[in-house]
């Protein structure tokens, strides 16, 4: 989800955490569940990105995307 929500490639999200994308590939179609300093390096590019890990909160982990600055609203 959170990829989707960049509108990021496999190949982009490889490339900007430095990591092949059938390892990205293969974590999200649950084929393996990932060596965990390569999905750090996805978590930190995602963050950098703008993506928020939300976690578990009664409805189940989800992701949205940071607020850019131009985005807000005066009150």
């Amino acid at each position: 989800m959170a990829r989707a929500a960049l509108n990021w490639s496999l190949a982009e999200l490889a490339q900007a955490a430095g990591v092949h994308r059938n390892t990205i590939s293969n974590f999200e179609t649950g084929r393996f569940a990932g060596d965990p300093e390569k999905l750090a390096a996805v978590q930190h590019a995602l963050e950098a990105a703008g993506v928020i890990f939300i976690e578990q909160n009664g409805e189940g982990p989800g992701v949205r995307l940071r607020k850019a600055e131009g985005d807000r609203h005066p009150s």
